[in-house]
C-alpha cells in the first residue's frame, strides 16, 4: 500500500518517537510512506522544541501568531496537492494538529481514505494552559477535522469522549493507545545494571520533572526511610532538577540520589534495566504517557495516579500500585510499600510484561491496525 503521511511537528520529543515508530513499522511491513511534513525535526537533536520556528512565534503576538498557524493550512494543501499529483497514494494518515484543515481538503478532492491520529483535544488544551486568541477558528479547524476524517484514531477512551462531544459517531472513532518497540523496550537485563545501582532498590522517574510532580515529597520520604538500599533515579532534566540536588545534600542524601539530564532515545533502554520503582507521578487527563508503555514492558513495579486514562492501562494491585490524583502523601506511601514488599514488587513487575501482550500495545500492533482498517474500506469500495 502507498500511504501519504502528513504532520506538522516540528519538535524531536515524544511527538516526534510516535511519529517515527509508526513509520518505521509501516515500512518494515513493505508499505511504501510518502512524508509531507516541516523537516526541521530531522536535521534537530532529540529534545529540540521546533528550533526558530518556536523562537519566532514566541515573540509574536498570540492573534498573529495563530494567523500564520492557520495560514501555514494553505501553504502544506499545495504541498499535498502536489505529492498525491506525483506520488498517487492509496490512502492518507494524518496526525491532527489545530488549524489544520488542509488534510481533509486534499481527501475530499481526491477522494482519498484519511485515517485521523489524535493525540490530545488541541483547542481544550491551549484554552487551558496556553491560552488562545482565534478561539471561533480554532475549535472549528478542531472539529471539522474530527468530522471530516474517515475514521478518527484517539489515543485514549477519555479524548474519544471529546471525539463524541464533537459529533463524531462510534464507528468512526477507534483507540489506539501509544506503543513500544518490543525490539528495543524488552524485559530487564539486569546485567546491564551499573555498579552503583546493582545491590540497590531503585525508585526511578523518567522525563521532564516540574513541581506538579512532587518529587521533593519522593526524595523526603525516601531519605527518612534512612535505608543504604534505596536510591533515587531522575533520568531528564527540568526546572526543579537543582531544588532536588540541593535538597538531596541538605538531607544527606546526595550519595543515594542521581540525576542523568537530558539522555537520547537511543539511552533509554540502558536507563530503565536501571530501575526497580518507576514513577509516573502526574499526566494530563486524556493522555497515553509514552513512558508509562515503556515502563510496562521493562518491567517494572509503577506507582501512578489512579486517574480514567491511566486506568485503561493499569489495574492497582496486578500491574501497578495506584494512588489518588495529586495526593502526595498517598504516592509517597505506595511507594514505600513497594520498597518494603519485594514480592509485590515481583508480582507488579511480570504483570507489567504480560500486559504489553495482552493489550496488543506495540507499534507493530498499531500499524497493524492502521492497514487492516485502510484494506477493509477499499475492499468495500471495490
Amino acid at each position: 500500500m502507498k500511504i501519504l503521511y502528513h504532520h506538522r511537528v516540528a519538535s524531536k520529543d515524544g511527538q516526534y518517537v510516535h511519529i517515527d515508530a509508526i513509520v518505521t513499522q509501516l515500512r518494515a511491513k513493505g508499505h511504501e510512506v510518502i512524508m509531507v511534513a516541516p523537516k526541521i525535526a530531522e536535521q534537530t537533536d532529540f529534545g529540540s522544541d521546533g528550533g526558530w520556528v518556536s523562537v519566532i512565534r514566541a515573540k509574536m503576538p498570540r492573534f498573529i501568531s495563530e494567523l500564520l498557524e492557520f495560514s501555514y493550512a494553505f501553504f502544506v494543501f499545495f504541498k499535498l496537492v502536489k505529492a498525491i499529483r506525483r506520488h498517487r497514494p492509496d490512502v492518507i494518515y494524518e496526525r491532527y494538529n489545530l488549524f489544520l484543515p488542509a488534510g481533509i481538503w486534499a481527501k475530499k478532492i481526491f477522494k482519498l481514505p484519511l485515517q485521523l491520529e489524535v493525540n490530545s483535544p488541541l483547542y481544550d488544551e491551549r484554552k487551558q494552559y496556553g491560552g488562545i486568541t482565534l478561539a471561533r477558528l480554532a475549535k472549528w479547524s478542531e472539529y471539522y477535522a474530527w468530522r471530516n476524517a474517515d475514521r478518527v484514531l484517539p489515543v485514549t477512551e477519555v479524548l474519544a469522549d471529546y471525539i463524541r462531544d464533537a459529533g463524531v459517531t462510534d464507528n468512526k472513532i477507534k483507540v489506539i493507545p501509544n506503543g513500544v518497540d518490543r525490539a528495543v523496550f524488552g524485559p530487564q537485563e539486569r546485567q546491564h545494571r551499573a555498579v552503583q545501582f546493582s545491590d540497590k532498590i531503585v525508585v526511578g522517574f523518567v522525563g521532564f520533572c516540574r513541581e506538579w510532580h512532587q518529587l521533593d515529597q519522593v526524595m523526603n520520604k525516601l531519605a527518612a526511610m534512612d535505608n543504604p538500599q534505596i536510591h533515587f533515579l531522575v533520568v531528564g532534566d527540568g526546572p526543579v532538577i537543582n531544588d532536588l540536588i540541593e535538597q538531596a545534600e541538605s538531607l544527606g542524601f546526595a550519595d543515594a540520589f542521581t540525576t542523568t539530564g537530558l539522555v537520547s532515545r537511543e539511552d533509554m533502554p540502558y536507563w530503565l534495566d536501571q530501575i526497580d520503582i518507576a514513577l509516573q507521578p502526574a499526566v494530563t487527563p486524556w493522555a497515553s504517557p509514552l513512558k508509562l508503555l515503556e515502563y510496562l514492558a521493562k518491567g517494572l513495579a509503577i506507582v501512578a495516579p489512579d486517574s480514567p486514562n491511566i486506568k485503561e492501562l493499569l489495574v492497582h494491585d496486578y500491574n501497578a500500585l495506584l494512588f489518588a490524583k495529586n495526593n502526595g502523601a498517598q504516592m509517597v506511601a505506595q511507594i514505600q510499600t513497594l520498597i518494603e514488599n519485594a514480592e509485590l514488587r515481583k508480582s507488579l513487575q511480570n504483570n507489567a510484561i504480560a500486559t504489553i501482550s495482552e493489550k496488543r500495545l506495540s507499534w507493530s500492533d498499531n500499524a497493524d491496525c492502521i492497514v487492516d482498517w485502510f484494506k477493509e474500506h477499499r475492499n468495500k469500495l471495490n
